[in-house]
């Protein structure tokens, strides 16, 4: 489902759970926040095959669970396990932040 569509359907009362008009990167995220992934893109295919194959595929939520003292590497939880990531393999996976 793209972005604009579901703003359209936020706005009819469909769904609030997902609203986000902006791209944004797991990169982007603070502790604590979840998001769903809406497409990995990476220069290299094999930096997003292995992403996907970590489990960050479209449609997955991904909690950003702690980030080292500098901000890098952070701990995301996707599918019940957690994947440490550097800021830009994270900055390859777009994401729709998960409306609280």
């Amino acid at each position: 489902m793209s972005a604009m569509n579901e703003v359209r359907e936020a706005a009819a009362g469909r769904r609030t759970a997902v609203v986000d008009a902006v791209p944004r990167s797991l990169a982007d995220l603070t502790p604590g926040a979840s998001a769903t992934v809406t497409r990995v893109a990476a220069d290299a295919p094999a930096v997003a095959r292995r992403l996907h194959d970590l489990g960050f595929t479209p449609g997955a939520v991904v909690e950003v669970v702690r980030r080292a003292p500098l901000r890098d590497p952070v701990v995301y939880r996707v599918k019940d396990y957690e994947v440490c990531l550097r800021r830009a393999q994270a900055a390859c996976v777009h994401i729709a932040e998960v409306d609280r």
